[in-house]
């Protein structure tokens, strides 16, 4: 009887000293529900977090801590739902406190059995307001350290591409010149042609390369043909380096495809090779090389591919060469650099999956090896030119700028296709609505209340089966058509324009 006594007792002080734990507990909100979302029971933290005494909130229902949206969808009763089929609810969430203030709440709720029949709900609410305003401001900062450290690998390229455009518009001019002689004979007539295309290609290419980098994506991680890019972008890593500084490749054969994301991964070959020109004062040579490696090695295992840009300068000191990577750490003077060049390099090796590593020797030059894991084939492009499809009927160009159309005019017509052009999209619908058309190409950017591709959307519903193609030379704009409608991009090229109207739906 005794010992039956002291177990009881026992129990009793178990059971007290775990509600006075509970009761006593301030930073979370513990509390009970009945099986229908009725509050059974209060503790000193749900008070402090949600501004409700004991007798104000029990015998109430749990919704009440819901926004209204929420209440209205049936977000409560759907969480009870799911504790009791999964055995737990988790979420993250606005929550709302007695006096209508909001606050970002973890949430837990645990259904509770007794004998196998449900009788209640356990739940726990904690206040995570400051955390998650703290890792927004983080996102934010690493999003502005991002779009500063692009700023500035752009502001290290004005010089040298200033002065390449400066010599392509050198090219133009000069040619022009020899073209509006009256009497020419055909071989420099010939000569005075290729040297524009030259030009125009060369500058169409920096232009793009330039967009690239300038653009404001997410990670877009794609399968890459890597001699390809690198070869593509080869432009724009000469206009970085500068006269004194020579760039050689040395790409293996039938090296693999990566898969990364495009503008990272040439905005980190952009930021070495600057940092390798700023290493040589007196000029020297950068050489990029890729080969295919298999590891072993932890944490890296199986098939990468590794890209090495390296230098004949001055080489990093022993005591430094931990700190490189570290953001807004530099060794150039005030005004050369802002010390996110190699964080972002780092960044990007870890985010595709892969890694970074340095080795450098004082007066002997310095070597950065950027490893990749292996992509899927890369589907090889088309350098074949096809010859431009003659077609027929009547377009509607819609272009603001008369030069432009001027030329787009001259292309569509060497196609076999009649041209009515207006300068806006207003105009065009007036067109379209007193005469009809085959198909409008319609430049994206244009002045006015209406652009190019709201102009494409007015059409889609008023002319649904009228075939629409868009250009622009602005990539970011571009990206807001998401696949809605074909787009070309500027400056195009005739076989570009016949094989894009070719492919319009009819």
């Amino acid at each position: 009887m005794v010992k039956k006594f002291s177990q009881q007792r026992d129990l009793f002080e178990s059971e007290r000293s775990f509600r006075l734990l509970v009761e006593g507990v301030a930073d979370y909100a513990l509390y009970m529900l009945d099986p229908n979302g009725i509050i059974t029971s209060w503790n000193i933290g749900g008070e402090r977090i949600k501004g409700y005494s004991p007798e104000e909130i029990l015998g109430q229902h749990f919704s009440r801590f819901y926004t209204e949206t929420d209440r209205a969808n049936g977000k409560p009763a759907r969480a009870l739902g799911i504790a009791r089929e999964k055995g737990r609810y988790e979420e993250e969430g606005w929550r709302v406190r007695k006096d209508g203030t909001f606050f970002w709440a973890s949430v837990v709720i645990d259904p509770i059995y007794e004998d196998g029949t449900l009788v209640g709900f356990a739940k726990i609410t904690r206040d995570i307001t400051e955390r998650r305003n703290a890792q927004l401001k983080l996102e934010a900062m690493q999003k502005q350290l991002a779009e500063a450290q692009k700023f500035d690998a752009l502001g290290q390229l004005t010089g040298g591409v200033a002065h390449d455009f400066n010599n392509l518009l050198m090219i133009i001019s000069g040619s022009l010149h020899v073209l509006k002689k009256g009497s020419i004979d055909e071989a420099r007539l010939q000569r005075a042609i290729s040297a524009i295309e030259t030009a125009t290609r060369r500058g169409a290419a920096l232009t793009n390369q330039l967009l690239t980098f300038a653009r404001r994506q997410s990670v877009n991680p794609q399968a890459i043909d890597l001699a390809e890019r690198i070869a593509s972008i080869r432009a724009v890593l000469d206009a970085g380096l500068g006269s004194s500084v020579r760039l050689t490749f040395d790409i293996a054969p039938k090296v693999w495809p990566v898969r990364t994301d495009v503008s990272e991964l040439e905005t980190a070959l952009l930021n070495l090779v600057i940092n390798a020109r700023d290493a040589m004062p007196d000029g020297g040579t950068v050489t990029i090389s890729a080969r295919n490696v298999v590891l072993d090695e932890t944490p890296l295992t199986g098939e990468f591919v590794a890209i090495d840009v390296a230098d004949t300068g001055l080489g990093i000191p022993a005591d430094v060469v931990d700190k490189i990577f570290e953001p807004f750490f530099t060794t150039k003077p005030i005004g050369k650099g802002t010390g996110l060049g190699l964080s972002q390099v780092h960044g990007f090796a870890h985010q595709a999956g892969g890694t970074v590593k340095v080795a450098s020797e004082l007066g002997k030059g310095t070597n950065f090896t950027i490893l990749l894991p292996r992509g899927t084939d890369a589907t090889a492009r088309d350098t074949v030119e096809a010859m431009p499809f003659r077609g027929s009927g009547t377009v509607l160009l819609v272009e603001d700028n008369p030069e432009v159309a001027l030329v787009s005019i001259g292309l569509l017509e060497q196609l076999g296709y009649q041209v009515r052009r207006v300068a806006d999209a207003e105009a065009a619908l007036r067109e379209i609505e007193t005469n009809g058309v085959d198909f409008v190409f319609s430049d994206i950017v244009m002045p006015g209340k209406m652009d190019g591709l709201t102009l494409a959307h007015r059409l889609r519903q008023i002319r649904p089966g009228l075939p629409i193609l868009l250009a622009t030379g602005y990539s970011e704009v571009a990206a807001d058509v998401r696949g809605d409608f074909p787009i070309l991009r500027k400056p195009y090229e005739i076989h570009e324009l016949s094989e894009a109207i070719a492919k319009l739906p009819r």
